[in-house]
């Protein structure tokens, strides 16, 4: 009869009998002891792994042998010993198998066996005795093994079932344990684990006190950390987790509790401890609450709702901060990693996953979260997990929320991915398959590769269905998602806010805001600001201004979509065109910049600086005038509302400084190109207005490139010919030397400070429709989820490959929601990039916070029986306040303990009524 092996605390002991055949059990071992010469059979067990319990059970072991009136037995013949020993299938020259028990016997005791049996009396002088293996152990009080014993030279190996009928015909020394080891499987080889490795175990609170204890090389770690809670006596509920000090003196953290003592190289005399997670969720070895250690009493014995718990915000961090409270509050989720189930699950080679980093960093995390030991945690280390594995994380700049959350779920997903090698999975075409037999396929081949709690909780199905304009061919896949990106309904219209400069000097510049289409062109801009100033669009050019000058100068047929809601937009009536047509009478427009001339510093004070201010000007200046002398009276006119023209008295003493003047040495004056020290040009781009190759240029009508050459009467500024960007060099790229030149004003400090206002120079005046803002109705998340399951055609950058047409194909393609998870995710598409801006829909969406029914919108057939399959209750909502560059997330929330709504704010957390959640 054989009696099955159970488990104790880890280990299996198992023995054999002659017959019949005995498994034997127990927490203590017991030892075969031999009386004198008398043989008997006894049941026996492996040696503890503690020397003291091992010396104490042997005791007992005798004291009971002593106690007990000896059982004899006849022995069988010596051929039949011969054989049982030696031969057959349970005999010594049987192959190995991993996971047996063989028993060492020492060699001499072993050889005079031989000699006893070969010699063919059974009543001979050269009987054995019992079995004596004292030359074979390094003291009597441990029964460690002397090191360096050698195979068939200090001992023989025996399978176990050749040891026992040794044991039982005759016995085993007094006090002797039996030498038992297992037959370990390594690369390419199968061999009795003579020494295994010797563990010392300690706590890591109590260092000084350890427990040896020996583990063969192909035991588990997690047998390595169940022996040490049960020596330590850690309760069920407590966590756990071992580190090995190296030979460096540093700690390794035994990660994967599946690898075996061989694979995490531990060797004898390691010291393993055991470190025991604090009732606060944080363990003793990890700093996680910097914020907390100088905790008050109070603080320390703080006692709150579990999961009401904030997060530090560590610099722009408020993106992870709100992604983290919405998983947190999912309760299968989070009630999965406080119930350790986790610690089982984790994959620690995947080669998609993270070494099971990412979900212990999360697990600790809500474990602190959730311990009500805590107002709030600063979240340090899973911030610097997330980063290693995901580099665009590094560093504090803003992200988005989702994309976080998204790299969240797939890192949880694959350190807890059940399927340790994935297979190939070919993916299948309908071809005309019925769609339930299509989406179960789908949905098993899925599960084939990716089989994990967040697959169990937040994975759904998609049909995705693409038609050939062509050729009609259909293509029916089911693909899995994780969550649902849906568009909001966006408004064909966009608000722009412009400034109108007039050509009348009089009128200061209004403020516009404008209505436009967001496909619209420059034209439409110009025709809806017409509407309000009465100004034909042809008379008007749109221009970006940047830091003093003309950052582009638009033309009529580009795309609105190139202007960004920061970009300043000045709109100036023009009687002309900026490009000088010969033969054409139209007044010419020229961009006019203001300078300001300052001493740079320099060794000698010899040269100067010219620094640009306040708002260019495009001038119309008529084809008759179109001189320096008309050309200065003509700015002088459109300046006269914020310069004031110099009297009489004023030019009198201008002359005679200026004569004053020219009796000293002929130096260049300041308007010559020689004279002039420019300043390093502001980061700008060229002009697009002005590039063009004119058939004439201004220099040639004008006849110099600076005005006036000599002062002979009262001027308040000079005129110069400059580039787009506002200095005197022209020829710095070969577009320049043939481009319609800019006019620059140059003051002198004196005459600035005496004619120019700035004051009224910056002066302007809102206009009407300033007050104007545009109305955005509130949005049902139901419409949402319309557009998201809307027929729309891919775009150029991402066409299909008809595999009927053999070509890419602009193909029409439908996505229908097929099966929906436990937990469904909605992540509202806000940000809105385009090629040349980017934006944030602040367009408010509405939504129940119980019984969201999706059925209508579920196109698998439905079980009747269930109506409540599709309907959904809000638990998280992550808000974004602000614009692109700058803004904040929170998060609304509800315990799924106590029920009730909270607002999380980075560390502060307060209670919400139902009516405060918004979108």
């Amino acid at each position: 009869m054989a009696v099955a092996p159970r488990l104790f605390g880890g280990l299996c002991f198992r023995f054999r009998d002659q017959n019949p055949e005995v498994a034997v059990e127990g927490r203590l071992p017991i030892s075969h002891s031999c009386v004198g010469c008398r043989r008997e059979r006894t049941a026996m067990a492996t040696g503890a792994a503690n020397p003291a319990a091992a010396a104490a059970a042997v005791a007992a072991a005798v004291a009971v042998a002593e106690d007990r009136e000896p059982q004899r037995e006849e022995l069988p013949g010596l051929d039949s010993q011969w054989r049982q020993i030696e031969n057959g299938e349970s005999g010594r020259e049987r192959p190995l198998r991993a996971g047996e028990s063989w028993f060492l016997v020492e060699k001499h005791w072993y050889k005079q066996w031989e000699a006893y049996v070969q010699g063919g009396d059974q009543d001979s002088s050269t009987f054995p005795g019992c079995i004596n293996n004292a030359a074979l152990f390094q003291d009597e009080i441990n029964w460690r093994l002397k090191e360096g014993l050698v195979e068939g030279e200090d001992y023989v190996l025996l399978p176990a079932a050749a040891w026992h009928y040794l044991v039982s015909w005759y016995g085993l020394e007094h006090g002797q344990p039996p030498i038992e080891r297992k037959v370990i499987e390594l690369p390419n080889i199968q061999k009795v684990e003579v020494y295994p490795v010797e563990l010392l175990l300690v706590r890591h609170n109590d260092l000084g006190k350890s427990h040896t204890v020996q583990f063969s090389h192909t035991d588990s770690i997690g047998l390595v950390l169940r022996t040490a809670r049960e020596r330590f006596l850690v309760e069920p509920q407590e966590d756990t987790r071992l580190w090995a000090k190296n030979s460096e003196g540093s700690l390794d953290r035994l990660y994967d509790t599946h690898i075996t003592v061989l694979d995490a190289a531990l060797e004898t005399g390691q010291l393993i401890i055991m470190e025991t997670r604090k009732k606060d969720g944080t363990w003793p070895s990890a700093q996680l609450h910097v914020m907390n250690n100088n905790m008050s009493e109070e603080d320390e014995d703080f006692r709150g709702q579990p999961g009401v718990c904030g997060l530090t915000n560590l610099g722009n961090t408020c993106f992870m901060n709100s992604a983290l409270q919405c998983l947190s509050n999912v309760p299968q989720l989070t009630e999965y990693f406080l119930n350790n189930c986790y610690l089982e699950e984790l994959n620690f080679r995947n080669p998609l996953g993270m070494k099971g980093e990412i979900a212990e960093a999360y697990a600790d995390l809500v474990k602190q979260a959730w311990s009500g030991h805590h107002r709030s945690i600063v979240p340090h280390v899973f911030k610097k997990k997330v980063g290693h594995f995901a580099s665009q994380f590094l560093g504090y700049q803003q992200h988005d929320s989702q994309e976080l959350l998204s790299f969240l779920l797939d890192g949880l997903h694959e350190d807890l991915n059940r399927v340790k090698k994935k297979e190939y999975v070919e993916l299948c075409d309908a071809a005309g398959r019925p769609d339930q037999e299509v989406a179960q396929e789908a949905w098993q081949n899925h599960k084939r590769r990716n089989d994990s709690v967040i697959v169990d909780t937040f994975h759904g199905l998609f049909k995705s269905t693409l038609v050939c304009p062509d050729c009609g061919n259909v293509s029916v896949t089911f693909d899995p998602f994780c969550y649902l990106s849906v568009p909001l309904p966006v408004s064909h219209k966009r608000v722009l806010e412009v400034f109108f400069i007039p050509m009348d000097p009089r009128r200061k510049p209004e403020q516009h805001r404008l209505v436009v289409p967001k496909k619209g062109k420059i034209s439409d801009l110009c025709v809806a600001l017409s509407k309000h100033t009465g100004i034909s669009p042809e008379r008007m050019m749109v221009a970006d201004v940047f830091s003093h000058r003309f950052y582009k100068l638009y033309q009529l047929e580009e795309p609105l979509s190139s202007i960004l809601d920061r970009d300043d937009i000045f709109v100036y009536e023009v009687s002309g065109r900026i490009e000088a047509i010969e033969g054409s009478r139209e007044d010419i427009v020229v961009p006019v910049y203001l300078r300001e001339r300052t001493p740079a510093r320099d060794y000698n004070n010899s040269y100067y600086g010219l620094m640009l201010f306040g708002h260019p000007l495009l001038v119309s200046v008529p084809r008759d005038r179109f001189t320096w002398e008309g050309l200065y009276n003509v700015l002088m006119y459109r300046l006269s509302r914020y310069v004031t023209k110099p009297n009489s008295d004023d030019e009198d003493d201008g002359d005679e400084k200026e004569d004053d003047e020219e009796d000293k040495d002929d130096v260049p004056g300041p308007s010559t190109g020689g004279s002039l020290r420019d300043p390093e040009p502001e980061q700008a781009g060229p002009s697009s207005g002005v590039t063009n190759r004119c058939p004439f240029l201004l220099d040639n009508c004008l006849g110099t490139s600076q005005w006036p050459p000599r002062r002979r009467r009262k001027q308040l500024f000079t005129l110069q010919t400059v580039n787009s960007n506002g200095t005197s060099d022209r020829t710095t790229s070969p577009e320049e030397v043939h481009a319609q030149p800019y006019i620059a004003i140059d003051w002198e400090p004196e005459m600035k400070k005496r004619y120019y206002d700035e004051v009224e120079a910056e002066g302007y005046v809102k206009h009407d429709c300033v007050g104007y803002v545009m109305k955005k109705a509130p949005v049902r998340l139901q419409e949402c989820i319309e557009l998201f399951t809307t027929v729309e055609t891919l775009e150029k950058e991402n066409p299909w490959y008809c595999p009927s047409c053999k070509q890419h194909q602009l193909a029409t393609k439908k996505l229908d929601l097929w099966m929906l998870p436990e937990i469904l995710i909605i992540h509202l598409k806000r940000f809105s990039y385009t090629k040349f801006s980017r934006e944030k829909l602040d367009t408010l969406v509405e939504f129940p916070i119980r019984d969201l029914d999706f059925s209508e919108f579920v196109i698998q057939p439905q079980n009747e029986s269930n109506p409540e399959l599709y309907k959904y209750d809000l638990i998280a909502v992550s808000n974004h306040y602000g614009g692109m560059r700058d803004g904040h997330y929170t998060t609304f929330a509800c315990n799924k303990d106590s029920g009730q709504w909270h607002y999380f704010d980075d560390n502060s957390v307060s209670p919400v009524n139902e009516n405060q959640i918004e979108v």
